[in-house]
């Protein structure tokens, strides 16, 4: 037996456990005074009501004989019908036409991030941004494929472009982006899907946070633009967008259009799925199924918009500080830039130390990510107030 050596090449997952322990160090020492998290990138605010009675019923239906479910339907990939038709009328409502069965129900969409890997080669070369999410990079670091880096970098407001002379395979794009926040306009969009079918490349486009968007110019799906379906998956969640992050739920569409040497890659999906996946449970299907009713995006709205306004009050005093940044505007995500030269970690160091507040170093995002830092809109208004009055502060003094 030989282990997969591949995983030796992993980095240590240091940067949230070296968070956690500075931050544990600093409330020993100092038990008297108050920290504030804008660290951490899970929501804060409990689930929608609607969501909340959808699932209760959805228990009901599993102490009675006659509504009882076991196994998800394997011949919808796994989705009941209430959820797959909300996520169908979801995507109606931005000018998407699919079909049910380009929709394949998960557990969310970290899982499918790596997971769709399965069914593409090894010997594929992936593009991915830097700074980045780290399961794009972990899991093709994990099946030993040949990795590229995009340039995400303050001069191009960390949203790299398409380079010609770069010959990719695999491309992920994540937009609103974890950690930057920075997102991709339609145009733009429009430019890396040309540059996809010109390279017979797939796009895997992580869209976990398109509900943030507001702005028009901006997508907030890949099949806005025309013949990304020849060419892109889409990854989606339901952790941010309804708050799902501790109960799991996303889906992924594999559209039937997307083909490669005769295969349809949707059919490769289907059977990878079948193979090593059982579905999600009723009952997180039915809280899921109400997220995207009338009424149930009335009251998610209300959530998102929570966030939005801390996301504004962070980003309102960066301003006022003079302090570069992207995100903030369609984004739960702000990516500062370090002040006066500082590198991720000494701002972290300062921030804690004579602001008792937490954010997380750009450096653990990639090389990129040095002397950048990202702060989250996932706490309460009088938090997030006081956090910005401690910086304030800070910075000034």
């Amino acid at each position: 037996m030989k282990i997969n050596e591949n995983f030796l090449k992993l980095k240590d997952s240091y940067l949230f456990a070296t968070v956690g322990a500075k931050t544990a160090a600093y409330k020993r020492a100092h038990p008297d005074r108050e920290v504030i998290r804008l660290s951490i990138g899970d929501v804060t605010l409990p689930l929608a009501p609607v969501v909340i009675d959808a699932m209760h019923r959805a228990v009901d239906d599993m102490a009675n004989r006659a509504t009882f479910k076991g196994y998800a339907p394997d011949q919808t990939c796994y989705g009941y019908d209430r959820l797959l038709d909300s996520i169908l009328d979801s995507y109606a409502r931005k000018g998407v036409t699919l079909g049910k069965g380009d929709i394949f129900i998960s557990d969310g969409a970290k899982s499918d991030c790596g997971n769709i890997l399965d069914i593409l080669s090894a010997d594929n070369t992936v593009l991915v941004p830097d700074p980045v999410y780290p399961v794009y990079l972990d899991t093709n670091i994990m099946a030993g494929r040949k990795i590229l880096f995009a340039d995400a970098n303050e001069g191009n407001g960390f949203l790299p472009m398409p380079d010609p002379n770069v010959r990719a395979d695999i491309i992920y794009l994540c937009s609103p982006n974890n950690p930057t926040g920075a997102a991709y306009t339609k145009e733009q969009l429009k430019a890396w899907v040309g540059y996809a079918l010109m390279q017979d490349a797939l796009i895997l486009y992580d869209a976990a946070y398109e509900y943030f968007v507001t702005d028009s110019s901006l997508a907030r799906s890949i099949y806005q633009i025309e013949g990304a379906k020849n060419c892109a998956i889409e990854i989606c969640s339901y952790s941010k967008t309804a708050g799902f992050t501790g109960v799991r739920c996303g889906y992924t569409i594999v559209p039937q259009e997307l083909t490669r040497d005769g295969v349809s890659l949707n059919k490769l999906w289907a059977r990878r799925q079948s193979t090593k996946f059982n579905g999600t449970s009723y009952i997180t299907q039915m809280g899921a199924a109400a997220v995207f009713t009338e009424e149930g995006e009335r009251q998610i709205g209300e959530n998102i918009a929570y966030y939005r306004e801390n996301a504004r009050i962070i980003s309102a005093g960066l301003d006022s500080l003079g302090i570069w940044y992207t995100g903030g505007k369609n984004s739960p995500y702000i990516w500062m830039k370090c002040p006066n030269g500082m590198g991720s970690w000494e701002f972290f160091d300062e921030l804690l130390e004579k602001a008792s507040v937490v954010g997380t170093p750009g450096c653990g995002f990639g090389k990129n990510g040095e002397g950048f830092f990202r702060l989250t809109a996932f706490n309460t208004h009088e938090n997030t107030l006081e956090a910005m009055q401690r910086i304030a502060k800070l910075l000034k003094a």
